[in-house]
């Protein structure tokens, strides 16, 4: 799973760097006598080549929030959506082993410029228990490991509507994971901790500490599935001057600014998937649910896909949707009583509120779309979508402007190439 790098956050890779640097070493430190164990290094890549139409011109399709922008109202064709470039370096050396992945996608700045997206060491303690340091994917939703590989799954994306749930996809820390079976089924229990401190865009960061979480997958032939759950404490700066305005009204706005301000608020997930795929066709659904008592409000979200493989062509399709376990409006400060200039300014901070308020998605999506395998390693998809935001939110779309109307379709688009190396 794919990474973001933190400016001043050095402990990723310094560890990994260490990794690299003790791996000889620990090699030429071999007893005398002994032939030297060298350390193996593996070199790949993936990456995507895509365009998406949308036929709105009010709001952009986004395959993240964490983008600037995307296709509709940005431009009707946008190739930033899903086109990506990433490289990974694997190093091992008996029971160790390192790992640094880089990967250029859009940034909400709008350029594309590198990200550190894994940096870790692992330790084979036990045949059955590894323990990991650095930075590492979250292991939530069934994609964890490579929901930014495009060749790795069916459609071109993974849904937006549950992954859009956690958009930050690793932390920097520590992990165990356990394998171990009953008769035919193979288990992996996996306990992590770490914490995030992601720059969005001009200074702007998101903080995720106190990460802990539990993971717990399961194969049996063509079965798989994963049930993980975790928890932190988010402290961001978006909607700082509103919250810092709203307490100058006194207690009632004292009430709204500690109810939607982002400042230690707890933050908890939880998430259940599950694939059957025997061969010539697949099934898959997942769900998952969030919930912060804040501007980030919480949702339930589920998707459910099915295709069949025949020869290189895949066809598929898929539903998705996201619904809020929160309000998505407020009435925030009483008017009644105020002078005609203040309730003005309250008017304003009420609308204000809720236009935070509104970007907590609600939104459904219906999806087809056919894969081909066109050559060893590389894969050619189209898609279409019909994405429908719901209860007056944008969804999970971005960049609306003043005349977006929600609850309305927007069709979209979508052709993408994806290859490994």
């Amino acid at each position: 799973m794919v990474q973001q790098q933190l400016p001043g956050a050095r402990l990723p890779a310094v560890l990994a760097a260490c990794a690299l640097a003790c791996l000889p070493f620990h090699a030429n430190g071999a007893a005398a006598g002994e032939e030297p164990m060298a350390p193996t290094w593996k070199l790949s890549g993936f990456g995507t080549m895509g365009a998406v139409y949308s036929s709105s011109r009010s709001v952009d399709f986004t395959a993240s929030v964490l983008r600037a922008d995307g296709a509709g109202y940005t431009r009707a064709w946008s190739p930033d959506v899903d086109s990506r470039l990433g490289a990974q370096l694997d190093v091992g050396l008996g029971d160790w082993s390192g790992v640094l992945q880089v990967v250029s996608e859009q940034r909400l700045d709008g350029s594309y410029r590198p990200e550190l997206e894994w940096a870790n060491i692992k330790y084979q303690l036990t045949p059955d228990l590894a323990v990991r340091a650095g930075r590492i994917a979250l292991p939530v939703f069934l994609g964890a490991e490579s929901r930014k590989v495009g060749y790795t799954i069916a459609w071109v994306r993974t849904p937006v509507e549950v992954y859009g749930a956690l958009p930050i996809s690793s932390s920097d820390g520590l992990d165990a994971t356990w394998r171990w079976s009953t008769g035919p089924v193979l288990h992996a229990t996996q306990v992590f901790a770490g914490r995030t401190n992601q720059d969005l865009h001009n200074g702007l960061r998101i903080k995720a500490e106190h990460i802990v979480g539990l993971s717990h997958s399961i194969e049996r032939g063509a079965f798989s599935a994963r049930l993980s759950a975790a928890g932190a404490h988010l402290n961001t700066a978006i909607g700082q001057e509103l919250f810092a305005i709203l307490r100058s009204f006194g207690p009632q706005g004292g009430v709204l600014a500690d109810r939607y301000e982002i400042r230690n608020k707890r933050v908890s997930m939880i998430s259940a998937g599950m694939s059957y795929d025997p061969g010539p066709w697949f099934v898959t659904a997942e769900c998952g649910r969030t919930r912060t008592d804040s501007l980030l409000g919480g949702g339930t979200s589920v998707y459910a896909g099915a295709g069949l493989r025949r020869g290189a062509f895949t066809p598929y399709l898929g539903y998705a949707q996201v619904r809020a376990d929160v309000a998505t409006s407020d009435p925030g400060l009483a008017l009644d009583g105020l002078p005609p200039p203040l309730a003005a300014a309250a008017g304003q901070i009420n609308a204000g509120i809720n236009g935070y308020l509104a970007t907590i998605p609600v939104q459904s999506t219906w999806s087809a779309g056919l894969r081909w395998d066109a050559a060893t390693n590389i894969a050619l998809k189209l898609q279409y979508e019909r994405v429908r935001p719901r209860e007056g939110t944008r969804g999970a779309l971005i960049n609306n402007q003043p005349d977006f109307r929600p609850d309305h379709a927007v069709h979209v688009g979508s052709v993408a190439l994806d290859f490994v190396f």
